[in-house]
């Protein structure tokens, strides 16, 4: 009679989460567990490895803003001006040798903090990579820079992630690149994130390890604009893009098999943008918003 049902298990460490579609399930699944170790059940799931939970009727509410008032406060920030985003749009950041030097230790300690928030705040994560790649020599511009994440934060505490009910169970993804963005070693940075349905449930912002040639050679490895797509489509090895190493081309095989589908997105609506670049306050705040953070009230 549970045929069409499904129960979600996650185990970390010893704790464990549980949910179906079926309140049947939970409680047989609960039962079963009982009889073969010693625990004990919880009620209905509010906190879970640093993230408030708020289940209402038709969605589910995911933030950290306990955490972020923890944070604030360790590291003394609480009081700190807040800011409208976490980084300024001309933000051109690079080793700054001739810099002062910082407490390379508070510096990590700072970036981890934050690492881990991105976990429920997708809208910081460019600008936690891109200050992370300094820890090993942080400078008096890199630790300013990352004192703005938190000052943002202040101003942003209670944003988190919605689940309605509702939501449909079609897999989409948005990918992007800048072209050569590191003032360092011209590599750029790619960006993507996933949604089921209208419910964001991945996403990341990764240097590459290789530097790109041209936007062309940046975006196909990361999937972006319609020159990309033309490649994908077309199975002559052009001379001029040899050198992208094979497992990039796995998304061609993919999109011949039908497997995959990509549609260009025009830059408007390209919601991957968030993890690529600085942006300005309409922007980052507009691409904020179709990511799907809110507050709870």
């Amino acid at each position: 009679m549970y045929k069409n049902d499904i129960l979600v298990v996650q185990i970390y460490v010893d704790d464990i989460i549980f949910g179906s579609t079926n309140e049947c399930h939970c409680k047989e699944f609960a039962k079963l567990m009982q009889g073969e170790f010693e625990m004990s059940v919880m009620r209905e799931l509010s906190f879970f490895l640093g993230l408030q939970i708020k289940q209402k009727k038709d969605v589910t509410f995911i933030n950290q803003a306990k955490y972020i008032k923890d944070m604030l406060k360790k590291f003394g920030l609480e009081n700190a001006k807040p800011q409208a985003t976490p980084m300024s749009s001309s933000t051109k950041l690079d080793k700054d040798e001739g810099g002062k030097c910082v407490d390379s230790k508070l510096y990590r300690s700072m970036i981890g903090s934050l690492l881990y928030l991105t976990a429920s705040r997708p809208d910081i994560l460019f600008s936690v990579c891109l200050y992370a790649r300094f820890q090993a020599s942080p400078r008096e511009s890199h630790l300013i820079a990352v004192k703005r994440i938190f000052r943002y934060l202040r101003d942003t505490p209670c944003l988190g992630l919605w689940y309605p009910r509702d939501s449909t169970f079609n897999l989409h993804a948005y990918s992007d690149a800048d072209y050569g963005g590191c003032k360092i070693d011209r590599k750029s940075t790619s960006g993507t994130c996933q949604f089921l349905g209208s419910m964001l449930i991945s996403w990341f912002s990764k240097k590459k390890n290789s530097v790109a040639l041209s936007t062309t050679e940046a975006e196909y490895i990361s999937l972006g604009s319609c020159c990309v797509i033309c490649l994908t489509r077309n199975p002559i090895q052009h001379s001029r893009t040899k050198h992208i190493e094979i497992r990039h081309h796995f998304i061609r095989d993919r999109v011949l098999k039908e497997d995959v589908v990509i549609e260009y997105v025009d830059t408007l609506n390209q919601l991957a943008d968030i993890f690529t670049k600085p942006l300005d306050k309409e922007r980052f705040w507009s691409l904020r918003r179709e990511l799907g953070l809110a507050s709870l009230s």
